[in-house]
């Protein structure tokens, strides 16, 4: 998805995005970006990738990968301050005063502008600042950080008038006063271990007596969590080998598709499953009073509350599960496709449905990942899954879809497209009277390009020709692509640039958006990741791939560097990113890509495309982490690689 204004959250997704946010943790803020520099204008960005493919002899050597978490996954690395830099305002924090958090003039900030200056009235006062935080279990630290700059125009040398405490739940950290002052910021550092599993108040107290200011200002305020303890017993992802049949019939439009669904799964744990979760992500353009995703009639368990904004819904077994054992639920569905030229709307007779089925939620050591959706990038987390779903649509209206698609007579005026998909993570598919054209790559993959109206010939061959060469390339460096056919579907009032599914693509007019959206292919939709908590994983990857497939190397890749704030990460979360939400694609798609590059030009790049390429056959259809990739890249070299992790802010 290219980077462009985000539309406005609903006010429950955003509600729930607030309360979840956490980065991963801060590197030391000295770091600075490679060459001094920051990347050059990234390439188009995607929206949601999704995944895998036709069996071959991967399904069987990495079917355990499906359900095996790694080590990593037991602690979570996280950064349980929300808005630590105050750039969105005083969101999270309680101020006593509204000018607690500010950028006016007279101070200035840390990283970004904004900042919280206590003090500074020069008269009998106190101001305040606190925010609730949540401590996680399970990790081996918690590390409180904060940068402090004090100033006064006390003149004294040995009596503290004016001071600043800060303190956590009702311990007190530390007391900082008039004889503190100093000419820049100053980081402090706490181990806040003690508190893990806790939600505690953090909070800053700034007093003045009654004559001559002192200003203590506050930035780049971090609670980071890191390093295992004792593992759970169980941290294997389930439910797992999922397997969905589904059977739709459109309305003459092909904006309103009504059927069933049904989905198997086995339980991987050993922990019996007593609920499933489906992801709705699709309500998220609607609202839980008038969803466009509606499931009913469960058959198989009980459905429970819908949560999260109406995109994830509770279905309790109809008996536990046991490891090893399957079961099935299904119910009838509904979808009705909104208005906008969207990765899930239409744009006039067009329509685009993506990410409209529902799929199973991943549970791991960490519980059941039900985070919210984003629409600045992708929230989409699911395991390698076969499809087979059946589309009844009016003759009219041609309908590419994820997988493989064999057409039959329907009822007078319909065709019945059939598409079976098999090892993906997700199914996608669109309708319209579309203009298509079709040829196959030098490898032999078959690829067809689907145009909306106003698309000229020209154009549509130019991304057929773009789609022969990208896919070639990014298989001869990652691995075979395996899906069969290739869909992509072209519209130039798309407002978020491209966005990827299994076998099946949306795009712009653009030679390197689309190259992008096929390198997707292999990361996240072979390679999965987690793409609300690890979005680098797929975005910093793929913009990678791309540069490489369209014979850019990466010289000069850094230009004028600029981080934000020392929370600032490439391997932070989507939930740092909405709320950071203009940093997004320079830090995750530039300053990803370039940071990749450097590790090629690091370790040579013949040891760069072999670990690629090894990485992505050792993943083919499982997940990713980072932690996995940073083991993989240390084995390639004999380079001790820790500085370079630290100083490209590549934390986890």
């Amino acid at each position: 998805m290219r980077p462009t204004p985000r539309k406005t959250l609903a006010t429950g997704a955003l509600a729930l995005a607030a309360l979840a946010a956490v980065s991963l943790p801060a590197a030391s803020p000295a770091a600075a970006a490679p060459d001094g520099a920051a990347p050059t204008s990234a390439v188009a960005a995607s929206r949601g990738a999704a995944s895998a493919p036709g069996g071959s002899a991967h399904a069987a050597a990495h079917a355990a990968a499906d359900g095996a978490a790694s080590a990593a996954a037991v602690c979570t690395p996280a950064q349980a301050v929300v808005n630590g830099g105050f750039e969105s305002g005083a969101s999270s924090w309680t101020q006593s005063s509204t000018s607690v958090i500010t950028s006016r003039a007279g101070q200035t900030a840390h990283g970004g502008a904004a900042f919280a200056w206590l003090g500074g009235v020069g008269s009998t006062h106190t101001d305040t600042l606190t925010q609730s935080v949540a401590i996680p279990s399970g990790c081996a630290s918690a590390t409180l950080t904060f940068w402090l700059h004090i100033d006064t125009a006390e003149t004294t040398s040995s009596t503290a008038y004016d001071k600043l405490t800060a303190k956590i739940g009702t311990t007190t950290l530390a007391t900082y006063s008039n004889l503190d002052k100093n000419t820049g910021y100053v980081r402090k550092s706490f181990d806040v271990s003690a508190f893990a599993g806790s939600t505690v108040s953090l909070a800053f107290t700034g007093t003045e007596d009654s004559s001559l200011k002192s200003s203590f200002v506050l930035d780049d305020i971090a609670l980071d969590t890191s390093g295992d303890t004792a593992p759970p017993a169980d941290s294997v992802r389930t439910p797992a080998t999922p397997s969905y049949t589904v059977s739709l019939t459109s309305d003459t439009a092909g904006t309103v598709w009504t059927g069933h669904e049904s989905a198997t799964f086995t339980n991987a744990s050993a922990t019996a499953l007593t609920e499933v979760y489906l992801r709705l992500w699709d309500n998220y353009h609607g609202t839980c009073a008038a969803m466009p995703i509606t499931v009913g009639n469960v058959t198989g368990g009980t459905a429970g509350a819908l949560s999260v904004g109406c995109t994830a819904l509770q279905i309790t077994l109809a008996a536990p599960l046991a490891q090893g054992q399957s079961a099935t639920i299904g119910f009838d569905l509904g979808i009705t496709v909104p208005s906008g030229a969207d990765r899930f709307g239409h744009d006039g007779a067009f329509s685009f449905v993506g990410n409209a089925l529902p799929v199973l939620a991943v549970k791991d050591g960490a519980g059941w990942h039900l985070d919210p959706y984003t629409n600045n990038g992708e929230s989409f987390y699911s395991l390698a899954a076969d499809f087979r779903v059946t589309l009844d649509h009016p003759t009219t209206l041609l309908v590419p879809a994820t997988g493989t698609s064999v057409d039959t007579a329907g009822s007078s005026g319909r065709t019945i497209t059939t598409a079976t998909a098999s090892k993906v993570r997700d199914f996608a598919w669109a309708a319209g009277p579309f203009s298509k054209i079709s040829g196959a790559s030098a490898a032999g993959t078959p690829i067809n390009v689907y145009s909306v109206s106003g698309i000229s010939s020209a154009n549509a061959q130019s991304m057929l020709t773009t789609a022969k060469t990208a896919v070639d390339a990014h298989s001869s460096r990652f691995g075979a692509y395996p899906y069969g056919e290739l869909d992509a579907v072209i519209d130039n009032s798309f407002w978020f640039g491209g966005m990827e599914y299994p076998g099946f693509v949306l795009d712009l007019v653009s030679t390197t958006a689309l190259t992008h959206e096929i390198g997707h292919q292999w990361w996240y939709g072979i390679v999965g990741d987690d793409e609300y908590n690890s979005p680098w994983l797929d975005e910093s990857f793929t913009d990678y791939a791309t540069d490489l497939a369209l014979g850019k190397t990466g010289s000069g890749c850094w230009s004028s560097v600029s981080w934000a704030s020392s929370a600032e990460k490439i391997t932070n979360s989507m939930a740092y990113w909405d709320t950071h939400s203009s940093r997004y694609s320079t830090v995750v798609y530039g300053y990803g890509k370039c940071a990749l590059h450097d590790l090629r030009r690091l370790i040579g790049d013949t040891a760069m495309a072999t670990l690629l390429k090894s990485y992505a056959t050792s993943h083919w259809y499982g997940v990713s982490t980072t932690a996995e990739f940073k083991a993989a890249a240390q084995a390639a070299t004999t380079t001790d690689l820790t500085s370079f992790w630290t100083t490209h802010r590549i934390d986890g």
